[in-house]
């Protein structure tokens, strides 16, 4: 499968959902935009790099890993988004130290932010920007507004649902299930990385302790 570069196009949020966040990707030789919901945390961190000038008293969790892997000769050479589950994006950091390469998989978030701190390219697989891209026909002057318009009100529908999702999850009745089911429905929020229904899932197991 082939990779297609991609650059940070910046970070969009949502003028309806409080806390809601869209890191924008484009593709390097093209027009598709690839938009990743990202968390409060993860959105500061990346806005953080991208601000050269903006130095944090102390540094930042991503900060620490960038000091932490320059004090033991790692390097982040690229980072891949390789694979695409239900909505949720997956990423390898590949990482070099003593000519020896690994793979060492994270968030997408986490990998974006890491890569930005060492100017390492981000790319992602063709099939994935096909099915997640989202592509807008240039126009001519007259319709840049119109574009403009289209991508804010996709993007804002992709944050949105998103957080309806979340919203579903959280208020849902766990009360129901057994400690078997809940102990599997765990187990996948986990692998979806859906932390939110992970931690509501926890708090009622918890109850029964």
């Amino acid at each position: 499968m082939s990779l297609v570069r991609l650059n940070i196009k910046g970070i969009s949020y949502s003028q309806t959902q409080n806390g809601a966040y869209a890191l924008i990707l484009n593709e390097v030789d093209g027009d598709r935009k690839l938009p990743i919901i990202i968390g409060a945390f993860e959105a500061q961190s990346i806005a953080i790099a991208l601000e050269k000038e903006i130095k944090p008293p102390r540094p930042l969790t991503h900060d620490l890993f960038k000091n932490f892997s320059d004090r033991f000769d790692i390097v982040v050479k690229q980072v891949i988004i390789h694979k695409l589950v239900d909505g949720v994006f997956y990423s390898s950091i590949i990482c070099e130290r003593e000519e020896i390469e690994e793979i060492i998989d994270a968030r997408t978030s986490d990998a974006i932010a890491l890569a930005l701190r060492f100017d390492a390219p981000i790319f992602t697989y063709k099939d994935i920007l096909d099915s997640a891209g989202v592509y807008l026909k240039a126009g001519g002057k007259d319709d840049k507004t119109h574009d403009i318009e289209k991508e804010e009100a996709l993007i804002e529908d992709l944050i949105t649902g998103g957080d309806k999702e979340i919203k579903k999850a959280v208020s849902e009745d766990y009360a129901k299930f057994s400690n078997k089911e809940l102990d599997k429905m765990l187990a996948k929020a986990v692998g979806s990385e859906d932390y939110e229904k992970a931690a509501s899932i926890r708090d009622e197991l918890s109850k029964r302790q």
